[in-house]
């Protein structure tokens, strides 16, 4: 009795089956893809206007069918397997503003400011057994660079910083202001100036110590301490202010019984991050190790709020970073913190080593398998380096000639003072010493 009730049943979903397929109009196919622009060139100007429309006809089945659809965009000659993949639901329509196109694009590993070829398509999708594919369309695009250029010619020379040039220059940055320019950086007591292009040519002190600017002025007494400096060249004056951001909490320095973890200006997105060690507990943010001005949660959305809740955290080593223009905040998880360790470093093999921060001119969210590292002015002796990773020797590199190996040979290297890249961008991991 059961075989002849499967019997039927089988019999009575292949009718099914046949009547669909008799249905179902098999040459159905989505319409041609149309562009609102066969070519286009982003700019960061344009970043919150909608910059490309695609849109598309529904495919006749033959009957009411309600399929979804999937937009498909590769570079040319792919298949579109690596490619961008957004389904729209039921929409015909996709719109891109230009940061989410932009975006697109150097997620496809598009090089800025150039041109690409690309590929565009639609998928019907009646259910994962039966969908409908559209004719490829073409699109030409050129992404601009997500990555500012605030860099400047100016920078602070002097006792107090740089023992009058000995190392660079700390850099002054470009701000929405023309000829106003801002440094931060971490002085000693001592003597300051300021100049163009590392040079003698043209620089600026003060005369009568009253903040305003003369060219070839006095030089500038100043405390040790980490600070602020606005230059303004149109008013010809500056200004000289304590300013810090940094971690503080439970989760950090038992809310201030020890300094902030100090977070560092990156000029390429106009963000304060750092990599920072916390254990489980609470922690926030604030301005110059006092909670005169300080920010919180709510929670975990990624949000800062003047005097807001504690953010509660779990032990781990994090990359910290908060945006005071639009006050969001992210904490993500980082797998190692890499260093310079050997006979050549200041603290020999046994460490701390001497850290890397990541490079944010070449900063991804894949950063934890896929970042470049980079250690400045570290003074190296005569002999042997490696890099590992967390202080310990259960990750390691060496090699030679720019080549690194897990647990490779030691690295040897001249007295001298050095800017260090690891970069495990590519392939197989490689570094550079450069010497100053």
């Amino acid at each position: 009795m059961k075989r002849v009730l499967i019997l039927c049943l089988l019999a009575l979903w292949s009718c099914e089956k046949d009547e669909v397929r008799a249905i179902l109009d098999e040459n159905a196919a989505v319409s041609s893809v149309t562009l609102s622009a066969p070519e286009l060139i982003l700019s960061k100007d344009e970043a919150d206007n909608d910059v490309l429309t695609i849109n598309w006809q529904a495919p006749n089945f033959g009957y009411d069918a309600a399929p979804s659809y999937m937009l498909f965009i590769d570079k040319q000659g792919g298949d579109f397997s690596k490619g961008y993949a957004t389904s729209t639901g039921r929409e015909l329509k996709k719109v891109f503003r230009g940061s989410e196109l932009n975006a697109l694009l150097l997620n496809l590993d598009l090089a800025p400011e150039e041109a690409h070829q690309l590929i565009v398509r639609v998928d019907a999708v009646l259910s994962n057994a039966f969908s409908l594919r559209s004719p490829i369309a073409s699109l030409k695009a050129t992404p601009y660079s997500s990555v500012l250029d605030l860099s400047s010619l100016w920078g602070v020379v002097g006792s107090a910083i740089n023992d009058w040039g000995a190392t660079p220059d700390g850099p002054f940055y470009k701000t929405s202001q023309n000829d106003v320019y801002v440094a931060y950086v971490t002085l000693t007591d001592g003597m300051i100036k300021f100049r163009k292009d590392q040079d003698w040519a043209e620089n600026y002190g003060d005369d009568g110590a009253d903040g305003t600017l003369e060219p070839g002025g006095a030089d500038i007494a100043v405390k040790a301490g980490t600070y602020k400096i606005t230059l303004n060249l149109v008013s010809k004056s500056y200004k000289i202010e304590p300013y810090t951001w940094g971690v503080v909490g439970s989760a950090f320095n038992d809310w201030g019984a020890t300094p902030d973890g100090k977070l560092q200006y990156d000029p390429f997105s106009d963000q304060w991050r750092s990599i920072v060690k916390l254990k489980t507990g609470e922690l926030k943010i604030r301005l110059n190790n006092d909670w005169g001005v300080n920010y919180g949660g709510p929670g975990l959305s990624g949000t800062l709020v003047d005097g807001g809740s504690n953010i509660q955290v779990n032990e781990g080593l994090y990359l910290v970073t908060i945006n005071l223009k639009d006050l969001s905040y992210s904490i993500l998880p980082v797998t190692n913190l890499w260093g310079i360790v050997g006979d050549a470093a200041p603290n020999g093999w046994d460490g701390p080593d001497v850290p890397f921060d990541l490079d944010y001119s070449k900063y991804d969210k894949n950063f934890n398998t896929n970042g470049v590292w980079i250690a400045r002015n570290v003074t190296l002796k005569s002999g042997e380096i490696k890099f590992r990773a967390n202080n310990s020797w259960t990750l390691n590199y060496g090699g030679s000639g720019g080549t690194l190996e897990e647990g490779g040979a030691n690295i040897k290297v001249e007295a001298g003072v050095y800017d260090v890249v690891l970069d495990f961008s590519g392939g197989a991991p490689v570094y550079k010493l450069t010497k100053k």
